[in-house]
């Protein structure tokens, strides 16, 4: 009886750890369900977002795993993991800043399109309008979404060079760039949407000519 008992405890954080070392992953998995949503939380306090939370919370698994060896098996794996996590959200924050900040000097400096010094005004304004859009629909992306797609269609780098950039599988980086330019193209339609839709009438509402006005709106003038 007290054999089955012990048989059917679950092992203890060191063996998992040891085990994951050892190439185990089913003990990796074991350690990331245990610990993914506080992980989860600290991630969503950087966020504010289910969905970014939920990529930033991966990374942050992932960059763990590579880091394992490192933990100090003398310290609380626990208390490890959150300052780990912690330390990893404050370096992605500060990566999305400086994101941000590229975004405007790219679409800035260049409107995000290339005018041609003989474009009619006409084209020039159009230009303007599409650089506008892509600067807002881009800004409204989530910030993972957001760095896939600069990194792919403004910075034209490969797939093998932003998963390295990111360290990210590459098919986690194809997914988001795909996911993001869908993203993308849905705000834009949304706000040319928006900017088509015509204005409601102010006042009241009416959208005829107030009584007793009637003579002259449609007065001729005299000879």
């Amino acid at each position: 009886m007290t054999a089955n008992l012990l048989a059917a405890e679950p092992p203890s954080i060191d063996t998992l750890i040891e085990r994951c070392l050892l190439g185990d992953q089913a003990a990796w998995e074991t350690v990331v369900r245990q610990h993914w949503r506080k992980v989860f939380n600290v991630a969503y306090k950087f966020v504010g977002s289910h969905e970014q939370a939920e990529d930033l919370t991966q990374d942050i698994f992932l960059k763990i795993f590579r880091s394992l060896e490192t933990f100090d098996r003398r310290a609380n794996f626990q208390t490890w993991l959150i300052s780990v996590s912690r330390n990893l959200c404050i370096d992605h924050y500060r990566s999305v800043r400086r994101e941000r900040q590229l975004i405007d000097r790219e679409l800035r400096s260049e409107d995000a399109i290339a005018v041609s010094r003989t474009a009619s005004p006409l084209k020039t304004l159009e230009n303007r309008d599409l650089a506008a859009e892509l600067r807002q629909a881009l800004q409204g992306l989530p910030a993972a979404l957001r760095t896939a797609v600069l990194l792919r269609d403004i910075h034209e780098l490969s797939y093998q060079e932003i998963a390295e950039r990111l360290h990210l599988p590459e098919g986690t980086v194809k997914s988001r760039i795909n996911r993001g330019r869908r993203e993308l193209a849905r705000r834009i339609q949304r706000l040319r949407a928006e900017s088509s839709r015509p204005a409601r009438p102010k006042g009241n509402g009416r959208t005829g000519a107030e009584p007793g006005h009637e003579s002259e709106l449609f007065h001729e003038p005299d000879d």
